[in-house]
C-alpha cells in the first residue's frame, strides 16, 4: 500500500490591491481618476512582496437623469458597465470610455480581485472602490 504524504494547510496572507497611490476605497476627482484608470492593478501582502493578478472585476458606475415621460422632470438614475478582466490595466477601450466620460457621482469599483502566487496558489485580494467626487 503506497503511502500518502498529509497536505500541508496553507493559510493566505491577506492582500491589499492597489492602482496607482491608492490601497483604500476613497473619493477622488475626476483628474486623478483619468489618470490611474489606464495603471496597472498591483496586489502586495504585508511583507510588500507584489503577486500576480489572475483577474478582477471592474463595475463603472455612471451617474445621470432620466426624463419622466408623464411630468418631463429630470428623475436621478445609474447605469452600469462591468467586465471581468484577465490582464492589467483594464482595455484600451475601458481607458478611454471612462477618461472622456467620467464625473462626479461616478464609482470604479474593482472587485473579486484574484492574485496567483509562486506556486501557482489562487487567493482573493481586497476590494477598490473609487467614488468621484
Amino acid at each position: 500500500m503506497a503511502q500518502t504524504k498529509p497536505a500541508t494547510k496553507f493559510k493566505p496572507p491577506k492582500l491589499t490591491s492597489m492602482l496607482g497611490e491608492f490601497k483604500d476605497s476613497v473619493s477622488i476627482t475626476k483628474e486623478t481618476a483619468a489618470q490611474i484608470i489606464g495603471l496597472p492593478l498591483r496586489i502586495f501582502d504585508a511583507a510588500k512582496k507584489p503577486y500576480k493578478v489572475a483577474n478582477y472585476q471592474l463595475t463603472y458606475k455612471k451617474a445621470g437623469f432620466r426624463e419622466d415621460e408623464v411630468t418631463g422632470k429630470l428623475i436621478p438614475t445609474t447605469t452600469l458597465s462591468y467586465q471581468l478582466f484577465t490582464e492589467t490595466p483594464v482595455s484600451p477601450i475601458w481607458v478611454k470610455t471612462i477618461q472622456e466620460q467620467i464625473k462626479s457621482g461616478d464609482e470604479l469599483y474593482f472587485f473579486e480581485i484574484v492574485a496567483k502566487d509562486d506556486q501557482g496558489r489562487i487567493m482573493y485580494s481586497s476590494n477598490l472602490k473609487f467614488t468621484i467626487k
